[in-house]
């Protein structure tokens, strides 16, 4: 059995470096690469206001975000999900730039 896992995010924007955080995170397991129907996925607070341009490319506003938990109170639960296992993410760079990011303002872990 291999497993993998397929991730990707939204943000308000480009820089997590200037204050632009995480939205959502959506992983999907696959196992011998056919969904194996298990997935990870949450909204997150940004506790910022979504910027326009942002909100019409991934359609999320603040008054729907405001209820939602915060980067870290689900950072733990998505960590294990993905395990050690490969990850596959489209534009790696900007994605793991953000959860990295996160990861380091509350815990001593980054993805590779």
């Amino acid at each position: 059995m291999f497993r993998e896992v397929v991730l990707d995010t939204e943000t308000t924007g480009l820089s997590p470096e200037s204050g632009d955080k995480l939205v959502e995170i959506g992983i999907v397991e696959l196992i011998n690469h056919i969904p194996s129907g298990k997935f990870f996925h949450k909204y997150i607070n940004p506790k910022r206001l979504v910027p326009e341009a942002a909100f019409k490319i991934h359609g999320l506003n603040n008054d729907f975000l405001n209820d939602k938990p915060l980067f870290s109170h689900i950072s733990n639960e998505m960590l294990e999900f993905i395990g050690t296992d490969p990850i596959i993410i489209h534009n790696a760079a900007f994605d793991l730039n953000f959860l990295n990011y996160e990861l380091s303002l509350t815990q001593s872990v980054s993805i590779n």
